[in-house]
């Protein structure tokens, strides 16, 4: 029995966890019980029935009873693996220790974040130089009494005297805005109530902050604080006019003439608006009207943009703020073989991301598009730079699937680079290899997957392998360090990353290939990988397990109802998976994704909706894997009647005879909520699950 589980359900779920576990220890453990209420209703002319509609209504004590009951059952049927325990005591190890984030400086002071062993969550500190002593800034711990309460995006003000910070209590998307005066260690009176920010920024002299907000009603819209007022009086300055399809996020120059406001109606394109703010003008077009993207940052007098336009792989041009007109740009760095990925100013320089084949590759170039050489990079992995453009001190972090986390801070001048922090992770990498190879999807389309396991390890037809993927929201799957993949490799067990469509890793058009009407093509490149592993004797159905979270676990669901046969384990976290009702569930954070998958209020895109959403695929009498759904009442970007409706009608379907498992926290949600040892121990369920339904040893 875990202990985690038992604030919910009170004494009555103690009994039913007792005769559950003892029923599970004699092999004759059924699910929980889920009536149907079979309404049925004509969608665009076609019938459709829902036989657990019910369970959409997240609060009734009907609901509530069904979670906890299904909560017990999951426990009762892993409680008792060994492996469990093991798996725990092994993820715990390669956690357990003091650990520190990349810095940013602000005023010679480090800013950091900081988790000390054994702790639930990261605190925030700042260091006076290099070698100066650590000062707590902010401490979520005494927040909350089981520590699902935490901080994040804290951004100092340029003189390191007030820090602006976000509180999130459980995995919600909405949090609270606090502001922390550090020479005092007491927040100012100002508080900025619960709401979805889109992204806040300083004013220079640190009398006030702009923000983005969403309202539920009119949509997103960005204001202005001035401290020690009232922020129920807060100015709008930004968005009217704008539906809640819209989303908007300002950002203030650091020489405080400029706000420029980012205006994104999903992923297809954005636009740009500035505001002088020395004239306190309006905020006035600066690149509308264009189908593209565009991801700018200013450059003294210039604003330097990274762009789709005539280039889906991306290009960087130099716009001129005195004279910003289309006519005027100036494309410094062409578009390339390599998709960019995104870039930093730092010292005067400008240093260009690239992906070569999902592995990180840093190009400098002057800031009139001289190249200047490359970045040297501690290995094949995922880095970033990032840093001031006029200061020439800034910070690297790299990471790979064997190489832990490691930060360094940069110096642009002269190319070196000094370790700042190494998370010191027990784990032998050099044990272990990370291999790409290249397979062909359904219409032929090339895809890369990364092979990652112990060196030696040879194809025997049976390796227990667990593929993941995404595939969506411009999103690229690279390489970085994650104690789950450590653990199952260390078993000697295969872990394979697909790059499907969808994603970011070959620039646009490889993202639009994934969207709309498109979607089908990302399903198709999860289960041609999973049957290239199959073909090359890598493992068999029987020995392969399917994983993802949020848009990955739509990918797992549809992969799933496609093609049962194919997969042993599912292990689907956060999804999405009723995809013609998901657009009813919430109105606050949908936009983003009703403009990457479709509204199936529209007769032609609820047709391709329709055609593979998982919840309405499930067909009765079929042999589906064994699945585990996770998910939290938390989460309010995908919402989680899904995966309760889901687990229902997989229970109720399947004839496998293997396990339909839910894990829900009533706390938690897709931005998290859990504390350390909570994820460890959900980690630890995740794994056990997987290595007993493979037969893992």
């Amino acid at each position: 029995m875990r202990k985690r589980f038992m604030g919910i359900a009170g004494v009555a779920s103690l009994l039913v966890l007792a005769t559950i576990f003892v029923a599970a220890q004699t092999q004759k453990l059924t699910p929980p019980a889920t009536r149907q209420d079979n309404v049925r209703e004509v969608i665009h002319g076609v019938e459709i029935v829902d036989p657990y509609r019910w369970l959409e209504d997240q609060q009734s004590p009907e609901t509530r009873k069904w979670v906890e009951d299904q909560n017990a059952y999951t426990n009762a049927m892993l409680d008792h693996l060994p492996v469990r325990q093991r798996a725990f005591g092994r993820l715990w190890q390669l956690v357990n220790y003091e650990s520190q984030g990349a810095p940013y400086i602000e005023n010679g002071y480090y800013f950091f974040s900081h988790r000390g062993a054994g702790q639930d969550l990261w605190s925030f500190y700042r260091r006076k130089g290099v070698h100066g002593p650590n000062e707590l800034l902010l401490d979520p711990l005494p927040l909350s009494p089981d520590h699902t309460t935490s901080i994040s995006n804290a951004r100092s003000t340029q003189d390191a005297r007030l820090m602006l910070y976000s509180i999130r209590k459980g995995g919600e998307d909405e949090t609270e805005l606090h502001i922390l005066d550090m020479q005092t260690h007491h927040d100012l009176a100002d508080v900025m109530p619960r709401a979805l920010y889109l992204g806040y920024t300083w004013k220079k002299d640190g009398s006030g902050f702009f923000y983005g907000k969403s309202n539920r009603e009119v949509g997103k819209r960005i204001y202005y604080h001035q401290l020690g007022t009232n922020p129920a009086s807060d100015p709008e300055l930004f968005g009217k006019g704008y539906g809640p399809d819209t989303w908007v996020t300002p950002y203030a120059s650091r020489d405080g003439r400029y706000l420029l406001v980012d205006v994104s109606k999903g992923w297809a394109s954005n636009e740009i608006f500035i505001k002088n703010l020395q004239r306190d003008s309006g905020c006035e077009p600066l690149i509308t009207g264009l189908n593209a993207h565009f991801n700018v940052d200013f450059a003294g007098n210039f604003l330097i943009v990274m762009t789709d336009l005539d280039a889906p792989r991306y290009r960087i041009l130099k716009v001129d703020l005195n004279h910003p007109e289309r006519a005027n740009w100036k494309e410094i760095v062409p578009q390339a073989a390599d998709a960019i990925q995104g870039f930093s100013l730092v010292g005067n320089r400008l240093y260009v991301n690239y992906l070569h084949n999902v592995v990180t590759h840093i190009s400098i170039f002057s800031m009139e598009g001289n190249a200047l050489g490359e970045v040297n990079l501690p290995g094949n992995g995922t880095a970033d730079i990032s840093g001031n453009y006029a200061e020439d001190e800034g910070v690297l972090t790299f990471s790979s699937y064997t190489e832990p986390y490691t930060s360094y801070r940069y110096f642009a001048s002269t190319g070196k680079r000094e370790l700042w922090y190494r998370i010191p992770v027990p784990f032998r990498s050099e044990q272990f290899t990370t291999e790409q190879i290249w397979y062909k999807s359904k219409d032929g389309t090339k895809v890369p997957m990364s092979l990652i396991h112990k060196k030696g390890l040879q194809p025997n037809g049976h390796i227990p392998t667990i593929l993941y993927g995404y595939g969506g929201f411009d999103v690229s799957l690279t390489p970085g360090f994650d104690p789950l993949i450590a653990w199952w490799i260390e078993q000697g067990g295969l872990y394979a990353v697909a790059n499907l469509r969808g994603g970011s890793e070959f620039g646009e058009a490889w993202h639009r290939a994934g969207m709309l009407d498109k979607k089908q093509n990302v399903f198709d490149d999860f289960i041609a990988a999973a049957e290239w592993l199959i073909k090359n004797k890598y493992t068999t159905s029987d020995k392969l397990a399917i994983r993802g979270g949020s848009n990955g676990g739509l990918l797992v669901g549809a992969a799933m109802t496609q093609r049962p046969e194919l997969f042993h384990a599912v292990d689907c976290w956060h999804p999405d998976l009723d995809m013609v009702r998901y657009y009813k569930f919430t109105k606050n954070n949908n936009p983003p994704a009703l403009l990457e998958y479709g509204n199936a209020e529209d007769p032609e895109q609820f047709k391709y909706l329709y055609a593979y959403s998982p919840y309405q695929h499930v067909k009765p009498g079929t042999k589906y894997p064994a699945t585990l759904i996770i998910s939290g009442d938390a989460d309010t970007r995908v919402p989680p009647e899904q995966a309760r409706k889901m687990l229902a009608r997989l229970q109720a379907a399947t004839t496998s005879g293997l396990p339909v498992l839910l894990l829900y926290d009533t706390k938690a949600g897709h931005s998290g909520g859990k504390p350390l040892k909570k994820i460890i121990e959900d980690d630890a369920l995740e794994l056990s699950f997987l290595a007993w339904q493979l037969g893992m040893k």
